[in-house]
């Protein structure tokens, strides 16, 4: 196989449909999958980078070490914007980013990534009061309060399909918070100019399952 050399430009980003980036993003996954990754030159890639950056999409993801994003997607330098927080949450400024990313460098596709065995998401569930984890932990009860309407008992992280089912939840709030958050976003995607889409991925297999 070549080594990938060349980051995206603008020409190939423009031309990208969020649709295309999507598939983009499920091949890769697929190749991590199989352990096939794409094999890179990276220092043609940071020669290149200097130019500037066109990344086809923004993912937002937890900060747990086990999810390398770039890798979970078979992505190289400069195809992606990362951006990270425990329990995959928004905020102004990560909307901000998100902005930033579709608005202004072009980016097709926002991706909220969780995990599978999500610490922050088992805090949230077990109402952990800690520092600024208490603060940081609030972003997520809302998924933890809607999930325990409906989900037999016990409501904490000793009860792993409550958890997992507050994953996924945690995913589509956030979803729905970005468009709700920002006007711009919800224009872009009504219009078809991005897709905002949620997944989960799964620890033993790196398989990330769309939601």
């Amino acid at each position: 196989m070549e080594k990938k050399s060349i980051m995206l430009d603008k020409e190939t980003q423009s031309n990208l449909t969020p649709v295309q980036v999507y598939d983009r993003l499920q091949e890769g996954n697929q190749r991590y999958v199989n352990s096939q990754l794409t094999d890179v030159s990276l220092d043609h890639l940071r020669a290149d980078s200097t130019k500037g950056q066109f990344p086809q999409a923004i993912v937002l993801s937890c900060i747990d070490s086990r999810v390398v994003v770039e890798q979970v997607f078979d992505q190289a330098l400069g195809d992606i914007f990362v951006a990270r927080v425990a329990g995959n949450f928004v905020n102004t400024d990560i909307v901000a980013s998100m902005e930033y990313a579709c608005g202004v460098a072009g980016s097709k596709l926002i991706v909220v990534l969780g995990h599978e065995g999500c610490g922050a998401v088992k805090a949230a569930c077990d109402n952990v009061e800690l520092g600024n984890i208490t603060s940081l932990l609030s972003n997520i009860m809302p998924s933890v309060d809607t999930i325990k309407q409906g989900a037999a008992s016990p409501h904490d992280s000793s009860n792993t399909p409550f958890v997992n089912a507050v994953i996924d939840e945690n995913v589509t709030q956030t979803m729905d918070q970005i468009r709700a958050m920002s006007p711009m976003l919800k224009d872009l995607e009504d219009n078809g100019q991005i897709q905002i889409k949620g997944g989960v991925y799964k620890l033993a297999s790196g398989q990330v399952e769309w939601i």
